[in-house]
């Protein structure tokens, strides 16, 4: 009998070991997908934003993709797509200022771009701009998640607040975390300044009764309109091939602005030919008749996805132009000390 029960206590700790050495696989392929690992870049983390399952992801069978696109190994261009899992990648400068920055990565509601207009933003934003990023990989609405139209706009609702929930652990100040989306990602950024407060997901924890309006937004060359000016890529992916009018109105965002938006920044080349600069120019007319405080720069040379590493000539000081920005409308206060090299947000915040 004895031996019986040894021989069982045998399977059973080899039985337990693959479970912990398949978790850390999982972990370790999760890892790889979301944290860059580029040359001179600053360490980074990976948070999940959600305790469980995505609210509307419940029971979805989704592969991540991870597809390269560029050539040079020094200069990575990744996408993905089919995100079951949301995450936030933190980068923290090692004089943090105390402001935050939740990025939203363009992609036309098709992918997720993780390094033009994620990771390539760190020597600029971070390193040099002492601001923490938190570049966020979200769903895509047309991949099968539950409510699909708002699951983006529900996972920067998310990282919102549960950047705010864990402020002091990052060494930031809970009113200055703002907002910066490109192409697309503009689409969700520009919702969470305009429908911060809609309810689009049940609440899972205590996070969750926090605001989720950011302190300013960024937006560059922004996916406003679903009408006339739209992109249509990103229209048919998020509204479906034949939307009627009122859903075609309820995500134009211009329609969406009332006196709850915060401080707005725009950024857009005139001659952008994937998504029209009216699409910003329709945004900046909304915000005036509101009386919401906005600044816009207009160029007329830079095409659509330049992010930091394309912008040349003018457009190049684009960024210093929104650090200043941001500094001027989120004055934080004096940064904490640095969170230690393991701090991570916690699996639930019951």
């Amino acid at each position: 009998m004895q031996s019986i029960q040894r021989l069982l206590g045998r399977m059973r700790a080899r039985m337990h070991a693959r479970i912990r050495m398949g978790a850390l696989c999982a972990a370790t392929a999760l890892s790889t997908l979301g944290v860059p690992a580029l040359a001179g870049s600053l360490p980074s983390a990976q948070v999940p934003l959600w305790p469980g399952p995505a609210p509307g992801s419940e029971g979805l069978a989704l592969a991540p993709r991870i597809v390269e696109r560029g050539v040079d190994p020094a200069v990575p261009d990744r996408y993905v797509d089919g995100v079951i899992a949301p995450s936030l990648t933190v980068y923290r400068p090692a004089r943090p200022d105390g402001r935050a920055l939740l990025v939203v990565p363009g992609g036309g509601y098709q992918r997720v771009v993780l390094d033009r207009e994620g990771s390539a933003l760190v020597p600029a934003f971070a390193r040099d701009g002492g601001l923490t990023l938190f570049v966020l990989q979200y769903r895509l609405p047309g991949e099968g998640h539950r409510g699909g139209r708002d699951v983006p706009l529900a996972d920067a609702q998310r990282a919102m607040r549960l950047i705010r929930r864990h402020a002091a652990e990052w060494g930031l100040d809970a009113d200055s975390v703002g907002v910066m989306g490109f192409s697309a990602g503009g689409h969700v950024a520009a919702s969470l300044a305009t429908r911060h407060g809609e309810r689009v997901y049940a609440p899972v924890d205590t996070a969750d009764a926090l605001d989720a309006r950011p302190a300013y937004a960024v937006l560059v060359y922004p996916v406003i309109d679903m009408g006339a000016h739209a992109h249509p890529g990103s229209r048919q992916r998020l509204l479906g091939d034949a939307p009627d009018a009122a859903s075609v109105r309820a995500y134009s965002l211009q329609h969406r602005v009332d006196a709850r938006p915060p401080p707005v920044f725009l950024l857009h080349a005139q001659d952008d030919p994937a998504v029209p600069v009216e699409n910003t120019l329709l945004f900046e007319a909304a915000l005036r008749q509101a009386g919401i405080e906005h600044e816009t720069h207009l160029y007329a040379h830079g095409g659509h996805g330049f992010g930091v590493r394309e912008a040349h000539g003018t457009l190049a000081s684009w960024p210093r132009l929104a650090i200043d920005w941001i500094r001027a409308h989120a004055p934080a206060g004096d940064a904490q000390s640095p969170a230690p090299a393991a701090a991570t947000f916690p699996r639930s915040e019951r």
